[in-house]
């Protein structure tokens, strides 16, 4: 728990620091007031655990932005291929697909990876499956190759 709260403050301290742009000893003062307050506040809460603060997703979790990046520029361009070819061109597509991730916050990263590739949307995750709507065929068989999956389950260990 001390890992958390520790975490949490540096956080909320250096997101605090960003946001604010001033650096007189009043509003310096005030601003570790409020971040003590929102740390009081949340552990009377109890909403401090491992999984609102993954620290262990951070080590890879740049390398993933960047790939996630890539794909959603590639996707970008192809729906706008697509959309320019017209209705006859694509091809919606629901299926289920098995999911690897074991925690909630690794399910919910991959089906948020999913939703933010244009051209794909989760619909819904259930267990170990992720409802996906897909405008184009290919996109689903992207998903069934596995690759994003595998990613997201790497940003776990």
């Amino acid at each position: 728990m001390k890992l958390h709260t520790i975490s949490l403050f540096l956080t909320l301290t250096a997101f605090w620091l960003l946001n604010s742009g001033h650096n007189t000893l009043l509003i310096l003062l005030l601003g570790l007031a409020s971040v003590l307050l929102v740390l009081v506040i949340v552990h009377k809460m109890d909403v401090v655990d491992h999984e609102s603060q993954p620290l262990h997703l951070t080590r890879n979790l740049f390398s993933y932005y960047l790939w996630l990046t890539k794909e959603i520029i590639k996707a970008n361009i192809i729906v706008v291929k697509h959309i320019w070819l017209g209705n006859k061109s694509i091809s919606p597509t629901l299926r289920r697909i098995k999911i690897s991730q074991k925690t909630d916050m690794g399910k919910v990263i991959y089906a948020n990876s999913i939703t933010l590739t244009p051209g794909t949307v989760a619909i819904d995750l259930i267990d170990d499956e992720v409802v996906v709507h897909a405008l184009l065929k290919q996109d689903i068989e992207s998903l069934l190759a596995g690759e994003m999956d595998r990613r997201v389950s790497q940003l776990e260990r």
